[in-house]
């Protein structure tokens, strides 16, 4: 299955905008939340590719502070998912051995939702392969914005980016070494804006339900065919 994949150039963090869902429902005259139902399968397969692997980190865009604008119908049946997700597959990710972490602002969430999270946190602390990080109700200014209210907080007068990395929401979780989006989208749409500095970027038109095996070994075997030099020259 990885016959052609160079274990020494893995990227040890993976960061995934699932997009999408929506299409993909409405191409098949569904309503969108099916496409949401179809993209939550795509992660548990993501999920145990990336473990196989041996990605260290993986983190996906589930739900972002601006998707509170969606319609009412559509936010409640994603929140009623995620928290279906959690409570049936954190006995899988125990099973194999994966960390779960969310990343994102908390304090606005609806009380079930805060709950079956930090659960979910608690019953898979122990763990101490693979790290699957949800990004949920998160946005990367936000994100700057909450690190920067810290530091003033703190009463520092003067931080090095080094200092900064520590108000993020994860300052322990390594930068993003690939990020895919899906659906033919070519932005990073608010996401972890700090942290893709020197992310290399990977876009694929296939819709977020789509995405399987093969995909994401395409995306990782793009990844090892470029040369990361982080500003630097990299002599022959």
């Amino acid at each position: 299955m990885f016959e052609n994949i160079d274990k020494e150039k893995l990227p040890k963090h993976v960061a995934i905008i699932m997009d999408g869902n929506g299409r993909w429902a409405k191409l098949r005259g569904l309503p969108r939340i099916y496409g949401h139902r179809e993209g939550a399968k795509a992660v548990e397969k993501t999920i145990r590719i990336a473990n196989n692997l041996g990605i260290e980190y993986l983190t996906v865009f589930a739900f972002s502070t601006e998707n509170w604008q969606r319609p009412k119908e559509e936010v409640e049946a994603i929140m009623s998912l995620l928290v279906e997700y959690i409570n049936t597959k954190v006995p899988k990710l125990i099973e194999e051995n994966i960390k779960l972490k969310f990343m994102g602002r908390r304090d606005n969430l609806p009380d079930m939702i805060l709950k079956t999270i930090e659960e979910g946190e608690e019953k898979t602390k122990h763990c101490d392969g693979m790290t699957f990080i949800v990004a949920l109700n998160y946005s990367g200014k936000a994100e700057i914005t909450d690190a920067v209210n810290k530091i003033i907080s703190s009463g520092k007068k003067h931080i090095t980016e080094k200092d900064f990395k520590n108000f993020l929401y994860l300052p322990d979780v390594p930068e993003p070494d690939l990020l895919i989006r899906t659906s033919g989208e070519q932005r990073i749409s608010n996401f972890m804006l700090w942290q893709l500095a020197y992310t290399e970027l990977y876009f694929t038109s296939t819709l977020w339900p789509d995405f399987d095996e093969e995909e994401f070994l395409k995306a990782i075997y793009d990844y090892q065919s470029r040369e990361r030099r982080f500003g630097k020259v990299v002599s022959k």
